[in-house]
Order: C-alpha cells, then sequence, then structure tokens
C-alpha cells in the first residue's frame, strides 16, 4: 500500500465587492511539503465574474493571478517573496486579504499523488 501524505490547500476567490462577501471560486493553491509539491491552479469564467461585478478587469485579474503561479513556482519573477522556502510562500499566498482576490481558509488532507489530489480538488471546487 502506498503511502498517504499530508497536504494542505487553499481556495482562491474573487471577491468583487468586498462589503458583500460574495465570490468566486478561481482557483486553487495546493502544497504538499512531504513530495515538495507547491502549484497554483486557477480558470477565470469571464461570464460569472461579470454578473457579479461587470467593472472588473479580466485582465489585471489575470495577472495578479499569474503572480501567485509566479510565487508558488519561485521564479524570480515572483519577486522576493518567490525566493523564500516553499511553506513560507504557502504561507503566504494562503495569508488572509482584503482585497479582489482573497483565499478561503487552508484545509488539510491526505493524498497519494498530489498532482491527482490538486485536479480532483480543482474540479469539484473550481469548475
Amino acid at each position: 500500500m502506498q503511502d498517504k501524505h499530508l497536504f494542505e490547500y487553499a481556495v482562491i476567490r474573487i471577491v468583487p465587492c468586498v462589503e458583500k462577501e460574495e465570490f468566486i471560486n478561481a482557483g486553487i493553491i495546493f502544497y504538499c511539503a512531504p513530495k515538495k509539491f507547491l502549484q497554483v491552479k486557477y480558470q477565470l469564467n469571464e461570464k460569472k465574474i461579470h454578473v457579479f461585478a461587470d467593472k472588473l478587469d479580466i485582465k489585471e485579474l489575470e495577472k495578479r493571478l499569474d503572480a501567485f503561479t509566479q510565487i508558488a513556482n519561485g521564479s524570480k519573477e515572483g519577486g522576493v517573496i518567490a525566493a523564500l522556502p516553499s511553506a513560507s510562500r504557502f504561507r503566504w499566498l494562503s495569508a488572509t486579504k482584503s482585497t479582489v482576490i482573497q483565499t478561503s481558509p487552508v484545509h488539510p488532507g491526505l493524498c497519494i499523488d498530489p498532482y491527482e489530489t490538486m485536479m480532483r480538488l480543482f474540479s469539484h471546487l473550481v469548475s
């Protein structure tokens, strides 16, 4: 039997009007320390976003979410934060924010294959 590994994830949310606390799930931040796996996956549903807030700039949202991906990947385009260890990058990405892009609380679980588990969660929570 394969060993299961602890993972943590947070859902990336688009919050068009912070005061209303309504949101659209747009992605996931997935971290599995034992497997050295940290990845961001997102998908912007423009129709759904424009129903909530027709004035949101989709290109700007993509730019911000690309920054999440760069930080998760540890690429130099991600700046100083991307140079941190993966656990610190995950904590920074999943920290509470009061902007248009927010994250859910962090949820734990056990998995065998981090990528497969991330894709299953993404499909269930975002797609």
